[in-house]
């Protein structure tokens, strides 16, 4: 053994030789939990520092020092011996090997009582109290969870038992100094065995429409319809004026508009009004048939999901900062959640959603790739990339307490409905701290993810003023129980706690082979294959690599083709987001349940997103057309015998109009005539037949 670092006994380092990582190396076995087949991994075994016994034996060498007269020597030849040690284990680190840090002291500190001094290898110095950080996250928090209220009450008054408040109910000693210990403990792991996967009776015979039913049902454009309905009667009443141009909608109206913002997102036009362009390069002759543009610019001007006129103004008991697309998240939530029981590892991260304006909810996040938008925290699937549950977040926290109050309430309300089934959750370094984790492995869900090192619980050794600069392949850790806490370094040093992996456990992930390197770096060691391997990574941290992609996934499926047009009512972007979520939900549950295999009808080669969203938005249409794509199916039907199909002549009004004919060829004449049936007025002469063909 050797010490890590000069005049400190504080970190040993056990080393890996050759020999010892081709024994252990588990070539035979199957690869860790959650953990992909091409990653070479191998366990390094814990030695625990005999410090004891090599306090007795130093007595004895001490007598037979002195009797010999030759101690200098001895210390000389030790301390040669010490620094070829540590040079070994720096080339061993710079070749792409692995070693294991493990702490064997506290901040240096030797404690008379040896039972003591054996307990507290790992102190913590932090002393906050739970009352105090939970109530200043109450009052410094800006952070709203507006549709976890409810729930909370509710659970309140059943007797608390489901939603607890940061420092309630948690382990208080996970501050003291001997909660943390020597990482040497096994782990209890439970296996996964609940059901998972698409939850519906569909045959083989459902199409894009019934999967997207199953998520946004019928009973909810229904609702959108009356509400519609509502609103644009309540706007002409505060107006004092009626609207010409409007009459009320329905349920098929509704379908089809929902069906041609869907195609919006595929074919992109910067302004909506040029859908039904006259321009045959531009214009759709799609859209022109279903509704003119003046009946889907009136939808949207009236389109709402709630009684405005019962909406409580802010103040009031029962204010909802959601209210306006509450009808909206009860249902999705619920569908959401029954149609697709939980795989075994589960990702819980954030998105942001693109919002145009000065928006009041949308928030500055300057590492994410979309750095203003709308935050949404999701649950999601780290295979599939389906979308489980999605909680809104309006403002942002102020206080290191008021951050981790809200990653733990985050947390606790996606999970609500997973307790006992032993999934595995992957989180962000926002939301990971040791009191979650704790409450997690309470409820029998284990969890993995990186964490900032100054949070509460977090050991004090482990910490960057502690550890100093580390090499790559480094680690340093931590045990209680199965709580396990990390830090190395890979590319930078990564804190992390995890309660579903091993300590001790380290592999190397396949990386891309470098054909050139710069002069001051060194390339990562080559196989026979000619395959790179990057530095070895502890196994909590190639757990999070292998499975935090789930929200990843959901995002690149959904930012492939937005729905709806970009507007000035900030609920309008948390409804699209809906529904772009619900479609790209109904398409991983399609793919599922077929194999891969396309609809009945598909004749193409693979059955894309893209596919899917076309399909889905020309059933959502289907036959439906405007009043105005009647009158040009009409027209068009009955070019070839007018006068069979009751289009005639005749006296339209006694006040004459301009002959739509003659209109359309540029020229200004007026009628009282014209055809009762297409409600056009014509001229007298050849513009009834020609307007006919």
């Amino acid at each position: 053994m050797a010490t890590a670092r000069k005049g400190r006994e504080l970190f040993t380092i056990l080393e890996t030789s050759a020999d010892a990582e081709s024994s252990g190396a588990c070539d035979g076995q199957e690869s860790p939990l959650n953990l992909s087949a091409d990653v070479k991994w191998f366990e390094i075994p814990f030695r625990k520092p005999d410090s004891d016994e090599e306090d007795e034996e130093d007595g004895v060498r001490e007598d037979d020092d002195d009797d010999d007269g030759g101690g200098g020597e001895n210390g000389f030849a030790a301390a040669a011996v010490a620094e070829e040690e540590e040079e070994d284990a720096a080339g061993l680190i710079a070749g792409g090997g692995c070693n294991i840090i493990l702490v064997t002291g506290s901040n240096g500190v030797k404690h008379d009582d040896e039972e003591q001094a054996e307990d507290c290898y790992y102190s913590t110095s932090t002393n906050c109290s739970d009352a105090a950080a939970a109530a200043a996250a109450e009052r410094d928090s800006d952070i709203d969870f507006s549709d976890l209220e409810q729930e909370e009450e509710e659970e309140e008054r059943r007797g608390g038992g489901g939603f607890l408040r940061l420092g309630d109910e948690l382990d208080d000693d996970c501050s003291s100094a001997d909660f943390w210990g020597e990482p040497d403990q096994l782990i209890a792991i439970e296996p996964f065995a609940a059901a998972s996967g698409p939850q519906h009776s569909l045959g083989d015979d459902a199409d894009t429409r019934d999967y997207f039913r199953i998520l946004f049902p019928d009973s909810l454009l229904e609702h959108m319809v009356e509400q519609t309905n509502n609103y644009a009667l309540y706007r002409q009443r505060r107006s004092g004026k009626s609207d010409p141009h409007w009459h009320p909608t329905d349920a098929r109206e509704m379908s089809a508009y929902v069906g041609l913002n869907i195609l919006m997102g595929i074919n992109q036009l910067p302004d909506a009004g040029m859908y039904w362009a006259s321009d045959v390069f531009i214009g759709n002759a799609g859209f022109k048939k279903t509704m003119t543009a003046r009946r889907f610019e009136k939808l949207t001007q009236y389109l709402q999901l709630c009684d405005r006129e019962s909406e409580p103004v802010r103040g009031e008991r029962g204010y909802d900062g959601l209210f306006k697309i509450r009808p909206l998240l009860d249902v999705l939530e619920n569908t959401m959640w029954d149609a697709y029981a939980p795989n075994r590892c589960l990702t819980v991260d954030k998105c942001a959603i693109v919002a145009g304006g000065r928006l009041s909810p949308s928030q500055y996040m300057p590492s994410e790739p979309l750095r203003k938008g709308l935050t949404v925290w999701m649950l999601c699937d780290s295979r599939s990339g389906y979308c489980h549950r999605a909680k809104i977040c309006v403002g942002k926290p102020s206080e290191d307490e008021a951050v981790a109050s809200l990653g733990y309430r985050v947390v606790t309300s996606l999970v609500r409905g997973l307790e006992g089934q032993y999934h595995h959750l992957f989180m962000d370094s926002f939301l990971t701290s040791v009191p979650l984790l704790q409450r997690l492995l309470r409820d029998g869900l284990y969890a993995c993810g990186p964490t900032q090192p100054g949070r509460k619980g977090y050991p004090e050794v482990l910490r960057p003023r502690n550890v100093g600069k580390l090499s790559q392949g480094e680690f340093y850790q931590c045990q209680r129980g199965n709580l396990v806490a990390t830090v190395t370094r890979d590319v930078k040093t990564v804190s992390c706690l995890s309660t579903n992996s091993a300590p001790g456990i380290v592999g190397i992930s396949p990386g891309r082979q470098q054909h050139e390197t710069d002069g001051e770096g060194e390339s990562d060691s080559m196989d026979s294959s000619g395959l790179s391997f990057g530095v070895p990574r502890p196994l909590p941290l190639l757990l999070y690599q292998e499975n935090m992609r789930g929200v990843d996934l959901c995002d690149q499926l959904r930012e492939c083709y937005h729905v709806g047009r970009p507007c000035k009512k900030w609920w309008r972007y948390f409804l699209w987001f809906y529904v772009n979520l619900c479609i790209v939900n109904a398409y991983i549950m399609l793919r599922e349940s077929r194999g891969g295999a396309p609809p009945a009808g598909f004749n193409g080669k693979q059955f894309t997103q893209r596919h899917f969203r076309v399909r889905l938005a020309q059933q959502l249409i289907g036959d439906y057309q405007g009043a105005r794509g009647m009158e040009r199916a009409a027209r068009k039907r009955h070019a070839d015998s007018p006068i069979e199909y009751g289009h005639r002549l005749e006296r339209m009004s006694e006040r004459s109009r301009r002959c739509r004919n003659c209109t359309n060829k540029g020229l200004r004449h007026e009628s009282v005539f014209g055809c009762k049936i297409c409600n056009v007025h014509l001229c007298r002469g050849g513009c009834f037949s020609e307007f006919h063909k």
